[in-house]
C-alpha cells in the first residue's frame, strides 16, 4: 500500500448496518442530463450483443459467454428484459484519457505488431476493436447508471492487464481506468461531504476480486489520490511480475471458502479491509471487479471458491457498499471453462447477488 488515508477496520464490527442505513448515508446527485430508463424500476443490467467477436478454432478465451450471461439471467428470472440498458461505443476522445494517443491509433487502424498481438492473447480484427468498445461503453455506462440508481451491473468488462501503451493478458483497453477517469474528469463530486484529496473530480474505489492482480489498473493510478486501487488476487498466478496497488492481497494457492470469507488466519479479506477503505476513502463510486476466476473450477484460477462462496462474497461487497450510501458498479472480470454454459452461469452469480442487494436495500 502507498498511500497513508487508508485504516483497517475493527474485527468483529458488523459492517451493515440494518435495513441498509448508514448515518452518513449520501443523497445521489442527479446530473443534468438524465438517463433514459428502459422501463423497468429493477436492477440495471448493462448488455450488448456486440460483447462478442469471432476468433480462431479452438481459441482458449470464452467468448461466447456474455451472450450467455444474459440468457442465463432472462431464462431463470432473474431479470426481465425490460431491465437491460444498450450501451454505445466508448468514444476515441474518453479512450484517451488513459490510454497513449499512439496505442489507441494503432489498435483502432490494426497497426498493432504480432508481437504485442501475441502478448494480448488475441488476434487483431476489426471485430476484435469493436467488441472492446463496446464493453467498455458498457462498463462506463453501468457506472452512469450507478451514480444515478445507486447499484447497476454489466455482463462484461473487469479488462485490469490493459496498459496505456498496450494491452495484455486478453485486455485490450482497460475499461474500469476509462472508466474511473472519464467520471473523474467530467464532473466534481457527488457530495459536499467527501473529503477528497483531489482538486476536483469524483473519489473511486476500484475493488479487484478476479483471481489475477489488476496491474495495468494498479500502474494506471499509481500517483493518483483520487482513486484507490484494492486488489485480492492469488499471490502466484498471472501476472508474475505485479504492480502496485493501493492496498494488495496475495493469496496463497488452494485458497478455499472457509479461509477466503471467515474469520481465521486470514481475517475474512474483504471485511478486514472493505469497511475501512469506504470510512477512511469515502468514495463517491465503487467499481467492482467480481472476477470469478477464484473459483475452484477455473482453468486460469488457482484458487478454491465455491459457488457459494462467490455468492457470499458479492453480497457481502455490495451490501457493504449501498448500505454507506455509495454507488457501485459491476463488472464480470475473469472466468475461464471449457463449459460456456457453466461458466455463464457462474458469471451471473454476481447479478443473482445484486438482485438481492436492490430488493432488501429498496433501491
Amino acid at each position: 500500500m502507498n498511500r497513508g488515508h487508508y485504516r483497517g477496520h475493527p474485527r468483529g464490527h458488523d459492517p451493515i448496518p440494518e435495513e441498509c442505513q448508514w448515518p452518513y448515508r449520501r443523497q445521489r446527485s442527479v446530473s443534468s442530463e438524465q438517463l433514459v430508463s428502459p422501463g423497468s424500476g429493477g436492477l440495471p443490467v448493462v448488455h450488448h450483443s456486440r460483447y462478442v467477436c469471432e476468433l480462431p478454432p479452438r481459441h482458449r478465451f470464452p467468448m461466447g459467454k456474455f451472450p450467455r450471461v444474459l440468457q442465463v439471467l432472462l431464462q431463470d428470472q432473474v431479470i426481465s428484459e425490460q431491465q437491460v440498458w444498450t450501451p454505445e461505443l466508448v468514444s476515441e476522445d474518453v479512450l484517451r484519457g488513459v490510454h497513449t494517443a499512439e496505442y489507441i491509433h494503432s489498435f483502432l487502424s490494426g497497426t498493432v505488431e504480432e508481437e504485442a498481438q501475441r502478448r494480448t492473447g488475441f488476434p487483431w480484427s476489426p471485430g476484435l476493436v469493436r467488441r472492446c468498445r463496446y464493453e467498455t461503453g458498457g462498463t462506463l455506462l453501468a457506472a452512469e447508471v450507478a451514480l444515478q440508481r445507486g447499484l447497476a451491473c454489466s455482463t462484461a468488462g473487469g479488462t485490469h492487464h490493459a496498459y496505456p501503451d498496450r494491452g495484455s493478458g486478453y485486455c485490450l483497453l482497460n475499461d474500469l481506468a476509462v472508466t474511473a477517469q472519464h467520471l473523474r474528469s467530467s464532473s466534481s463530486p457527488l457530495s459536499s461531504s467527501s473529503s477528497s484529496s483531489s482538486p476536483s473530480g469524483r473519489k473511486v474505489l476500484i475493488v479487484d476480486l478476479d483471481v489475477h492482480q489488476g496491474d495495468g489498473t494498479a500502474f494506471i493510478f499509481k500517483d493518483e489520490p483520487g482513486v484507490f486501487t484494492f486488489s485480492v488476487h492469488s499471490q502466484k498466478n498471472f501476472p508474475l511480475r505485479k504492480q502496485r496497488s493501493d492496498l494488495d492481497v496475495g493469496l496463497p494457492d488452494a485458497t478455499e471458502d472457509g479461509r477466503y470469507l471467515s474469520t481465521g488466519k486470514l481475517a475474512f479479506l474483504i471485511e478486514a479491509h472493505l469497511p475501512g477503505l469506504l470510512d477512511s476513502f469515502r468514495p463517491d463510486l465503487v467499481l467492482y471487479d467480481a472476477g470469478v476466476d477464484p473459483h475452484q473450477d477455473d482453468e486460469l484460477g488457482r484458487l478454491r471458491l465455491t459457488d457459494r462462496g462467490l455468492y457470499q462474497r458479492d453480497l457481502y461487497v455490495m451490501k457493504t457498499v449501498v448500505a454507506r450510501g455509495v454507488p457501485i458498479a459491476t463488472v464480470v472480470g475473469g472466468g475461464y471453462a471449457r463449459d460456456v454454459d457453466k461458466l455463464a452461469v457462474r458469471h451471473s452469480i454476481v447479478h443473482r447477488a445484486a438482485t438481492q442487494v436492490w430488493k432488501e436495500c429498496g433501491l
